[in-house]
């Protein structure tokens, strides 16, 4: 069958920069799923997308479906006929629907009876028939919240559409989408190549547009941006921080990217970096420039999308733009500086945190409250962290945080220091944030740890104390993300703090406001629950945690390091008999109703097998109980593995369930304590 290449493209108005790539990606995905649910056979895809348009480059696309060969059930054999051997109705019935008579049939015989059977084959249609309606469903599925009208037509769209290409090759395919016919033109540059372009074969797409001023490939174009930037940026003797969303933010709003360079008054370096970043960033789409320390410098690099024959103008022109916004940054902070952090918390009043709960300022003073507390449950003076949770919120309120409310925290800090607040209460408040996302830096001092903390569970408390857990994907006030910033915190900064101890602690602050009697039970809940997420994304297999969970430790760190002893000890050759001997030996316990000895009785050992297994728990809980003794979950759980051999002759030789009800009972006090050792560190019995 003839195949060729395969290239639709919907060219548009601009797109929006934030959802090109997922509408991309969605495009190319419907297109190839519908291609495959009407066998029509197709190679490897290539996404395209610019600003103006998106496109799907598919190999090897056949030229028709594949014939098929259907075939229909109709009723039993018993159904069909009556008893003098006539059809029934509902077997002219169906006949009559697959257009034949039932004398035509065919029979279909298996093991439970036999049918009728239409078969037919069905010749496969031309693509020429059947792409222009898979592009219209394909972009019916396009994730687009807000589709818009355009003109006087009723077709919907994320925007206006301009222009359809379908080609097969060199084949031009007739139909309309979104109202407009398919044709071979394709739009090329807004400036450079405003007449557009004519694509003759499928194949010639990419060169096509390239000499039309359109790197149609976003992954080439993101490239050409990342050589230009990192080019300019070294020519101006500076770096780029990393940042990729913003470079695929650029790459989404440009067809021909051409990096400048481009300078600001150095006056405004008086202003913290944080802010003017910012504005560069998220007002202009501009790459700030530091120095080799990560000092700003007056300079940043932007990316135009056009290659002019004056550059100097755009230049300019970027300049002129950005100086109003730097100096609304200066206002700001030469404005909020007149006032400090101290005497903005009364403010904080007037901003609600949630109405059963109060306001921030209440929420302020809960912080400064536990976060005090569990400076001193970590042996150090909660004096920093106290000041530091009274203030952590209090720039909020200024001017410059509520112009960019990225900037909250760091700003705190910064002011703070301009109000000569100790150097650890500055630090505090910036880092009471962290960690804001997946991956994010931690706090770094006792003080920023106590105040993140203090923040994290007071929301937690908080708003499960009154009854509004998070449900499904509602989490409004970002409580699985709280938890797991807790957690990190308490493990990776080793901190050794009980969830128990500070649920209770936060608890507390809230004084007579919350309505939820089971509030420290379900906080731990969720806690113990955001550790799953967590591991796995460390690669931590999910039974390893769940053995762990199994035991419900309380103290992060604790918990980290059994999850890690578990790990290790689940790759030993041993791991495997153990965890089926401690599968096997819950289920004997659990079906015991009769009182199970404290302690075995080494008169009834009669079995050489037994008596061995005994000496063998004897010997291997000195060895663990000396390891846990330094918490060393490793090194106990290697210690137990020794068993494996014992455990296995035991149940190779020995009846558990003997008939004398005296050794029944030793025996199940000696599977009793073999469970013991393990659950001391982990419920083995459920590692796969």
């Amino acid at each position: 069958m003839h195949t060729a290449t395969l290239l639709v493209e919907i060219g548009t108005e601009e797109l929006p920069p934030k959802a090109l790539k997922s509408l991309s990606e969605a495009f190319g995905s419907a297109l190839e799923q519908l291609l495959q649910e009407h066998n029509i056979s197709a190679g490897a895809a290539r996404l395209f997308a610019s600003p103006r348009r998106l496109a799907v480059q598919i190999a090897d696309v056949a030229a028709q479906q594949a014939d098929q060969v259907v075939e229909k059930r109709g009723p039993s054999v018993d159904v069909a006929f009556d008893a003098d051997g006539n059809p029934t109705k509902a077997a002219e019935g169906w006949a009559r629907g697959n257009g034949i008579t039932v004398a035509d049939a065919e029979r279909l015989k298996t093991d439970k009876g036999e049918w009728l059977l239409f078969k037919a084959e069905v010749k496969g249609q031309p693509l020429t028939k059947l792409l222009p309606d898979f592009v219209e469903k394909a972009l019916a599925k396009l994730p687009i919240p807000k589709p818009m009208r355009w003109g006087a037509s009723n077709v919907q769209f994320i925007r206006p559409v301009h222009t359809i290409t379908m080609l097969h090759g060199d084949q031009l395919i007739p139909g309309r989408v979104l109202g407009v016919a398919s044709s071979n033109h394709l739009l090329g540059h807004r400036f450079h190549c405003p007449q557009g372009a004519t694509l003759t074969h499928a194949d010639s797409y990419e060169k096509t547009l390239e000499e039309a001023w359109v790197v149609a490939d976003f992954a080439k174009r993101r490239q050409r941006i990342v050589d230009g930037i990192t080019a300019a940026a070294k020519a101006a003797n500076g770096t780029i921080r990393k940042d990729e969303a913003l470079l695929d933010e650029v790459t989404a709003l440009v067809e021909w990217p051409v990096a400048l360079t481009a300078s600001f008054d150095k006056a405004f370096l008086n202003v913290p970096k944080e802010p003017l970043i910012v504005t560069m960033k998220d007002d202009q789409r501009y790459f700030p420039l530091e120095d080799a320390d990560g000092n700003l410098l007056p300079k940043f690099v932007f990316v135009t999308n056009i290659e002019s024959k004056d550059p100097e103008q755009i230049i300019g022109g970027n300049e002129r733009v950005v100086r109003p916004r730097l100096a609304d940054a200066q206002f700001f902070f030469d404005t909020d500086k007149k006032t400090s952090l101290a005497d903005r918390v009364p403010a904080l009043a007037n901003v609600l945190f949630q109405k059963q709960l109060g306001s921030i300022k209440d929420k302020s003073d809960r912080i400064a409250q536990v976060a005090e507390g569990i400076a001193k449950l970590l042996g150090k003076d909660g004096s920093v962290a106290a000041r530091a949770g009274y203030l952590c919120k209090a720039d909020l309120v200024s001017q410059m945080v509520s112009e960019f409310p990225e900037t909250q925290g760091v700003m705190g800090m910064h002011y703070a220091r301009n109000d000569n607040e100790p150097t650890g209460v500055a630090e505090a408040i910036f880092e009471h944030y962290l960690p804001r996302f997946s991956g994010d830096q931690l706090p770094q001092s006792i003080a920023g740890c106590a105040v993140a903390i203090a923040d994290k569970l007071d929301s937690l408390v908080g708003i499960f104390g009154i009854g509004q857990t998070p449900k499904g994907d509602r989490d409004p006030f970002a409580l699985r993300r709280a938890a797991i910033g807790l957690l990190r915190i308490i493990v990776e900064k080793d901190l050794p703090l009980d969830l128990a101890d500070l649920i209770d602690l936060s608890k507390q602050s809230f004084g007579a406001l919350l309505t939820n009697d089971n509030v420290a039970d379900e906080v731990l809940e969720f806690l113990l629950g955001r550790y799953r997420p967590m591991y796995q994304e460390q690669g931590v297999s999910v039974d390893v945690i769940q053995a762990v969970l199994a035991r419900r430790p309380t103290r992060p760190v604790d918990f980290n390091q059994r999850v890690h002893a578990v790990a290790a000890f689940r790759n030993l050759p041993e791991a495997e008999a153990l965890a089926a001997a401690n599968k096997r030996v819950a289920n004997i316990l659990a079906k015991v109703e009769e009182t199970i000895p404290n302690k075995i009785d080494s008169g009834l050992l009669n079995a050489g097998e037994e008596i061995s297994l005994v000496k063998a728990l004897e010997e291997a809980e000195l060895r663990s109980t000396a390891a846990l003794k330094q918490n060393d979950y490793t090194g106990a759980l290697k210690a137990l593995a020794a068993l494996q051999k014992p455990v296995d002759a035991f149940f190779d030789n020995v009846m558990v369930n003997a008939d004398d009800v005296a050794v029944r009972g030793n025996r199940q006090a000696i599977l009793q304590r073999l469970r013991n050792l393990f659950l001391q560190i982990a419920d083995i019995s459920v590692l796969n």
